[in-house]
């Protein structure tokens, strides 16, 4: 007797297939007009509604950004006859002690006001978020420097400094306070610091004050339960869910501090002598001082600074969930 082996086949009297080959064709998307109509399609109005705005951007920004960086290979003094110099406005730059000191000076100055600005705003907010009373009023107050003029603030706080410090440094005899800070070369920095970071903090503290509402309840509740005093819930579950927001106010601070001016202007003038002037002031100085092409080279530099420092900040935030 021989036996005759035969396909398996389906109820439909078909051959039946590998599973492994069914499920492949049958998880494989299906690409049909229905989806590809989808697809979300940008309408033109909205096209027009930026036009306004990318004309003024570039009538506003681009071009005179432009123009600007023409005349720095001149030796134009702003108006009148103009040569084309070359690199020399560049070359001079790198030599000229008084912009490497501006240079210095503001990056120095940026640093340690993003620190002093983050390290107050975030054990504010996390004050202000906690069980205490009179919450919604103590954020208002601590928020109000922010919609105060920068050039108001350094007004008020330089004669703080220049009469009323130095007045309660003579009576309570305090020998460093008797004299203004912003007379001293070594400590000007200091009191612009202060200042600045008092007006900072405030954006600073509502970023935070949104990060920390955001993080659940049922995260401290947990670490309660597993014997976690404040100080480890601060380090160990408040940071590290907030830290996007640390990363967004280190970078908006810093890049806004490197722009300082007003607050500068108003509490020392960039004295004494040069030791408190900034990058934007030394430009600025030059161009009313009818040095156009000089400043220009200057101001060209710090821009291509800026976008080295602002690349290098996307790249160590590349991938992380910021908020």
């Amino acid at each position: 007797m021989s036996i005759i082996t035969t396909p398996t086949t389906s109820g439909q009297g078909g051959p039946q297939r590998d599973p492994k080959h069914a499920g492949r064709k049958q998880n494989r998307p299906q690409r049909n007009g229905h989806q590809r109509g989808n697809r979300r399609r940008v309408e033109p109005i909205f096209y027009l509604f930026l036009v306004p705005s990318l004309v003024l951007f570039t009538l506003a920004i681009t071009v005179p950004g432009i123009i600007g960086i023409f005349f720095s290979f001149t030796d134009s003094i702003g108006i009148g006859d103009w040569e084309f110099v070359g690199l020399t406005n560049y070359i001079a730059i790198f030599s000229d002690p008084a912009i490497l000191q501006s240079y210095l000076f503001t990056f120095g100055f940026s640093i340690v006001t993003v620190i002093a600005v983050n390290v107050v705003a975030f054990l504010l907010a996390v004050g202000l978020t906690s069980r205490i009373r009179m919450k919604s009023a103590l954020r208002t107050i601590f928020v109000i420097p922010m919609v105060v003029s920068g050039i108001i603030i350094a007004y008020v706080f330089n004669f703080l400094f220049s009469n009323s410090l130095p007045s309660l440094g003579a009576a309570a005899g305090i020998p460093w306070l008797e004299s203004s800070l912003l007379a001293n070369p070594d400590l000007a920095w200091v009191a612009i610091v202060l200042v600045t970071a008092w007006q900072a903090v405030p954006g600073a503290l509502l970023i935070y004050i949104a990060g920390l509402v955001a993080v659940p309840g049922d995260v401290y509740e947990a670490a309660e339960i597993d014997g976690a005093s404040k100080f480890q819930q601060l380090v160990k579950i408040t940071l590290p869910l907030v830290s996007g927001y640390v990363v967004i106010n280190i970078i908006l601070g810093f890049k806004g501090f490197l722009n300082a001016y007003d607050i500068i202007v108003g509490l020392t003038n960039g004295g004494p002598g040069t030791s408190t002037r900034s990058i934007a002031m030394t430009v600025i100085s030059g161009f009313n001082g009818g040095d156009y092409a000089y400043q220009m080279a200057n101001a060209t530099i710090f821009f291509v600074v800026a976008i080295v420092i602002s690349l290098v900040q996307l790249s160590l935030t590349r991938g992380r969930n910021a908020l």
